[in-house]
C-alpha cells in the first residue's frame, strides 16, 4: 500500500519504518524544521534500539522517504497516518492545535477516498472533530470526497519499539465502516499471522482504549511504589512482597517494580489529560489523581533519601553525588518527565555537587542542566571522589558493576539504589552502605 505518515517524532518515526519494512510505500512527512535531510540519509534523531538500521534498509530499498511537503506525501497516500504532538497544556489538557492544522491541510490536498488515521494519543472525541473539519474544508473546496477517520492508537514501549510494533498484542481499530475496517485490516495483516490480533470498535471506544491502558499500568506502578514506602515503615521488605504478590496470576509481575517513579511522554500526560476529561465532563477521578499524587512523590524520594542522611554528616552542601542514569527508563535517550530531573534538581539546590553518566542521554541533560553539573564519560568516571552514588535508571551495564573497584575509588561507600538492583546483604558484607526503595 502506498502510505503518507505525518510526524517524524518518536512514534511517526517507528511507524513508517515498520510499515515500510513489510513492503509498503511511505512517505514520512515532517515541518522545515523537522531534520529532513538527515533523516533521508538515514540519521535519525531519536535513540531506540534497531530503528536506525531499520530506517536506513528501507530508505536504500526505496520504500521509505522523507520531505516536509505535505502534498507529496498525501498526493498518492490511501491511508494518511497522523503522528504529531499532543503536548499537554498547563492544566492538563492537550494542545490539539498542531493535529487539527494537518487535518485542515489534509482537507485542502485530497481529491479522492482517503483513510485518515490517527496514531497520536489524543481525547475521546478527537476522531469526530477532525471529521468535521476535513468536510467543513472540503465544502469550501465545493467538493463530495468520501473519507474516513480512523482512530489507530500505538502501544509502543521506548526502548523496545520495534518489536512492540512487528509483534503487537492487539492491534485497536476504531471506525465502524466496514470497507474501512477491511483495508486496515489488509495493511496490518502481515503484523497478526499467528493470530488475529485486531480488535475493531467505534471510535471514541478507541481513543479511550489507549489511554485506560496507559492509565492502568501507571496505577501498577504508583500500587507497588506506595507498597513499598509502607515497607520501609513497616520493617519489611518490597522485594519479597513483590514475589508473593506476583505469584498469583490475577496480579503478575510486570510493572509492579518499586523505584523512583514513572517519566517519560505517556505515562504523565495521559494520566493528567484523563483526569481533565474526568473534571471537565462531570466526573471526579478520585483514583487518578492518587495516582498521580504518589508518582509525583515518589519521583521525590530518592534525593530526600540522600539528603536525611548526609544530615547527620554536615549536611549535602559540597558533597560529590554520583547518578547512574538520566534517561526515564533504558534504552531510550528520553528525559521528558524523568524521575532524574526531580533528583538533581533537588541535590543542586541543597548546594551537593552532582556528576552524572549515562549511556546515551548525556546531550538531552545538557539541555536541561546545561554546565550546572559534570557529566562523565562512563560510569566510573562519575565516582571518582564521590560521597555516594545514586542509580536512577536500571540501564543493563550498571546491573553488575564492580564493587571492589567502586569502593577505591569513592570518597565514602554510599549506594541509593533506586530501581533496588543491588543484593543488599554483599553490600554490606563489602562495606558499603545500601538504601534501596522499599527495603528495611
Amino acid at each position: 500500500m502506498k502510505l503518507c505518515v505525518v510526524g517524524p517524532g518518536y512514534v511517526g518515526l517507528v511507524t513508517a519504518a515498520c510499515f515500510a519494512e513489510m513492503g509498503n510505500e511511505v512517505v514520512c512527512v515532517g515541518r522545515e524544521e523537522d531534520p529532513i535531510d538527515n533523516l533521508n540519509q538515514g540519521i535519525i534523531h531519536i535513540y531506540e534500539p534497531g530503528l536506525e538500521e531499520l530506517v536506513k534498509r528501507n530508505l536504500k530499498d526505496g520504500r521509505l522517504y522523507f520531505t516536509d511537503d505535505l502534498v507529496a506525501g498525501v498526493k498518492n497516500a490511501l491511508i494518511i497516518f497522523l503522528a504529531v504532538g499532543t503536548p499537554p497544556k498547563e492544566d492538563g489538557s492537550c494542545d490539539l492545535s498542531a493535529i487539527y492544522q494537518v487535518a485542515e491541510q489534509i482537507a485542502n490536498i485530497i481529491n479522492s477516498y482517503r483513510i485518515v488515521a490517527i496514531k497520536s494519543t489524543v481525547p475521546v472525541g478527537t476522531s469526530e472533530k477532525i471529521a468535521q473539519i476535513i468536510s467543513q474544508g472540503l465544502k469550501k473546496r465545493g467538493l463530495n470526497i468520501n473519507f474516513d477517520v480512523v482512530s489507530n492508537p500505538e502501544f509502543l514501549k521506548e526502548g523496545d519499539a520495534v518489536n512492540d510494533f512487528m509483534k503487537p498484542d492487539r492491534v485497536i481499530i476504531g471506525t465502524e465502516n466496514v470497507r474501512t475496517a477491511e483495508i486496515m485490516k489488509e495493511l496490518y495483516a502481515p503484523f497478526a499471522r499467528t493470530r488475529d490480533k485486531l480488535i475493531v470498535m467505534d471510535q471514541r471506544s478507541a481513543e479511550m482504549t489507549k489511554y485506560a491502558a496507559n492509565c492502568m499500568l501507571a496505577t501498577k506502578i504508583s500500587f507497588i511504589n506506595e507498597i513499598a514506602n509502607l515497607c520501609e515503615h513497616l520493617g519489611t521488605d518490597v522485594s519479597l512482597v513483590r514475589k508473593g504478590i506476583g505469584a498469583d496470576h490475577r496480579i503478575g509481575y510486570h510493572f509492579i517494580y518499586p523505584g523512583v517513579g514513572f517519566g517519560g511522554s505517556c505515562f504523565p500526560k495521559d494520566l493528567s489529560a484523563m483526569i481533565h476529561l474526568g473534571e471537565t465532563n462531570g466526573w471526579n477521578p478520585i483514583l487518578l489523581k492518587a495516582v498521580k499524587e504518589v508518582n509525583d512523590r515518589q519521583k521525590k524520594r530518592l534525593a530526600e533519601k540522600i539528603v536525611q542522611y548526609f544530615q547527620k554528616k554536615d549536611g549535602v552542601k559540597g558533597k560529590k553525588i554520583a547518578i547512574w542514569g538520566l534517561s526515564f527508563k533504558p534504552n531510550t535517550n528520553d528525559m521528558r518527565e524523568a524521575p532524574s530531573i526531580d533528583i538533581i534538581s533537588r541535590l543542586l539546590l541543597e548546594g551537593a555537587m552532582v556528576e552524572a553518566f549515562d549511556p546515551v542521554a548525556i546531550p538531552e541533560a545538557k539541555k536541561i542542566f546545561g554546565d550546572r553539573i559534570k557529566y562523565a564519560p562512563n560510569a566510573y568516571a562519575a565516582l571518582e571522589g564521590a560521597h555516594a552514588l545514586a542509580l536512577v535508571t536500571e540501564w543493563n551495564q550498571f546491573r553488575h558493576p564492580d564493587f571492589d573497584r567502586m569502593a577505591e575509588i569513592m570518597t565514602e561507600k554510599v549506594i541509593f539504589d533506586g530501581r533496588n538492583l543491588y543484593e543488599m546483604q554483599e553490600l554490606k558484607r563489602k562495606g558499603f552502605i545500601y538504601f534501596g526503595i522499599g527495603r528495611s
